[in-house]
């Protein structure tokens, strides 16, 4: 169950009952609402997103890797605005609420709902409790309904654009076009929210020998032994990306030799069958294998004489079956004569005397040397599946079918810039502080030998303004937007800021070196999106960070899959690695004088140091859980040949 939901903590409002402060950004707890909220949901779904129109980075740093989505309608138009963008953000089927100011609600919330939504049949379960009027405690208890708390289909989204659109705002007129489930529980203390300074402070002091709170990062991310329990690990940056991409779906028709390296956007249909006739895989003799020689135990090796009546060409069939005794010189790729069913190699004929052949027992069994028609391919069958790049071999094959062109998924584009003030493009002066940027030629070389459409947007400076019309622009240009620089923690550095008014951007961590600060998510504007990809800045970070994770989902966003080339090999020389992160070491792998493949790191290895990536032809891949390796371990490898 746990897979197919996610949370969504509701924290978007005008932020006027506590004062200047949100309510979710109240510190309780040693924390904050908003972040006791976000534990207490996060162990019961699969990721959290944080909906909130105001204080964007403070609740981004509550969220960590979780996204905050602003809502789409303007002038904060309740919970209803949140629940809509949080149900078009959801990457599952389901999504469950929770307000940022109820840090008390049951840990078993989302399994009790589930169970009511499948029993019923339900596009809804909610919440309910039951209640007694405090100002008259002798009359019967009465049903409270809790709308906050819900589980819901992200099927409804049609049906809650449409309330929208009349202008209704209340959550209660927009359960009742669906079919809802109740789900009664006992606690009522476990749905009360958090309204003034008062409530606070008295909860503050009812738990004062409490301990303290859960950690408030989703509970889908492992704590690492990196110092960092927030730092999520690669794996799972990998499998959350892929949960989200998919191909892009137009396709285009080309002819055969303009389709290299594109991607097969439909099966190739064999017309044909291949080979379309029976044919000789060798020059010899083609005859009937029960004309063979039989062996005579009781005396020398048996032997049988054939008459050669004709001879078979590729291209140019003999017609004439032979009789008992006879065969036909035959070619490699020539159609086997009618009545034949065996090919004597030329080379195994005991004599050759003219048009005499002799054939010992044994050299040859009936039904050898022949290529049957459709032994490769049968008529109607597919000859290369959907998904794959196609290599000089797949062109030949498709024309050995007599088909002209295929169908293949339209170029990918992708835009790209540098962010920085210190940056300079080449040709222009190099004033103190600054440095020429370098990381806009890899990503250009990397996404060329992609087979991508580049688009260069340059150097943009540490702006929010321009910042922003960047993204916009790279938007309404490409399909994907890699950045390099403006993804980590630093005064400078605005991309969060941005990201969480025209996007649903995660920014995280990483378990990994180089390149710990990553930005996935999608770019959404009013008439365009395109998935983002938020590098580090310095360039060997870059490069790394793209194989890793850009590279992969821009692949599978062409409509295929490649897996990167990697072996094993014995490490020259000791190694330093700490436990809880990925490491990726540039290395120079080279053949032993053992005839086995040996490694052996190419020296300083910074994330600034451009320079080893160009001596390196390999990476060394050192797993979040591995220690140092001593010298003569082996070791995994990424190889550059066929990747750099």
């Amino acid at each position: 169950m746990k897979s197919k939901v996610t949370g969504l903590i509701l924290a978007g409002g005008r932020g006027t009952r506590m004062g200047r402060v949100d309510k979710g950004l109240q510190p309780f707890r040693e924390a904050t609402l908003a972040a006791h909220v976000l534990s207490r949901l996060a162990p019961q779904v699969s990721m959290v997103a944080i909906n909130a129109n105001r204080n964007l980075p403070q609740y981004q740093a509550i969220a960590g890797e979780s996204p905050v989505l602003p809502d789409y309608l303007d002038g904060f138009a309740g919970p209803l605005a949140g629940l809509q963008v949080g149900l078009q953000f959801c990457p599952t089927e389901l999504l469950l609420t929770a307000p940022c100011d109820s840090p008390f609600f049951p840990v078993d919330l989302a399994g009790q709902l589930y169970a009511a939504m499948e029993a019923q049949g339900a596009d809804l379960a909610m919440a309910v409790t039951m209640e007694r009027d405090l100002e008259q405690p002798e009359a019967a208890p009465f049903r409270q309904p809790h709308p906050v708390f819900s589980l819901m289909k992200t099927a409804v989204l049609p049906q809650l654009d449409a309330y929208l659109d009349t202008g209704a705002r209340r959550m209660e007129g927009f359960f009742n076009t669906l079919r809802v489930a109740e789900v009664l529980f006992d606690d009522s203390a476990a749905f009360s929210n958090i309204n003034t300074l008062e409530e606070l402070q008295h909860h503050e002091r009812a738990a004062s020998a409490a301990p303290p709170p859960p950690a408030t990062g989703p509970a889908t991310v492992p704590a690492t032994r990196d110092g960092d329990p927030a730092a999520l690990p690669v794996e799972e940056a990998r499998r959350r990306i892929c949960e989200r991409i998919a191909p892009v779906e137009a396709t285009e028709t080309l002819p055969l030799l303009a389709a290299l390296d594109r991607v097969l956007a439909a099966d190739i249909i064999s017309p044909i069958n291949v080979p379309a006739y029976d044919n000789s895989a060798m020059d010899g003799y083609a005859l009937r294998g029960a004309d063979l020689p039989a062996n005579d135990t009781t005396t020398a090796t048996a032997t049988a004489t054939f008459k050669v009546i004709g001879i078979a060409y590729a291209g140019h069939p003999f017609t004439q079956a032979p009789q008992a005794g006879e065969c036909i010189r035959i070619m490699t790729g020539a159609t086997i004569p009618p009545g034949c069913d065996t090919v004597l190699p030329q080379e195994l004929a005991t004599a050759i005397d003219g048009d005499q052949v002799t054939i010992a027992a044994n050299v040859v069994r009936a039904g050898a040397n022949l290529r049957r028609a459709g032994e490769d391919l049968q008529a109607g069958g597919i000859a290369i599946a959907a998904g794959k790049r196609l290599r000089p071999a797949d062109l030949g094959l498709i024309a050995s079918l007599g088909i002209c062109q295929a169908s293949v998924r339209r170029k990918l584009k992708v835009a790209f810039f540098s962010t920085g003030d210190e940056l300079r493009s080449l040709g222009d002066q190099l004033d103190e502080g600054c440095v020429y940027d370098s990381n806009r030629y890899t990503l250009f070389g990397m996404l060329t030998r992609l087979g991508c459409e580049v688009i260069d947007l340059g150097v943009v400076r540490d702006d929010p303004q321009a910042l922003e019309a960047a993204l916009r622009d790279a938007a309404g240009k490409a399909d994907a937007i890699i950045t390099s620089g403006g993804v980590s923690e630093g005064a400078a550095d605005y991309t969060r800021n941005i990201m969480a008014l025209i996007g649903d951007v995660a920014f995280w961590k990483l378990a990994m070196r180089p390149g710990r600060p990553l930005a996935f998510g999608k770019v959404q504007t009013e008439q365009d999106s395109a998935w983002l990809f938020g590098l580090p800045g310095n360039p060997v970070a870059v490069m790394v960070s793209f194989y890793m994770f850009a590279r992969p989902a821009l692949l599978r966003m062409m409509g295929t899959e490649s897996t990167l080339p990697t072996l094993q090999a014995r490490a020259s020389e000791t190694i330093r690695k700490r436990p809880g992160r990925t490491e990726y070491q540039r290395g120079i792998v080279s053949t032993g004088a053992d005839g086995a493949a040996h490694v052996r790191l190419t020296g300083a290895q910074g994330s600034g140091i451009l320079s080893s990536m160009s001596e390196a032809n390999c990476i060394v891949v050192l797993h979040h859980d591995q220690a140092n390796v001593d010298a003569g371990q082996m070791v995994d490898v990424l190889l550059f040949d066929g990747l750099l």
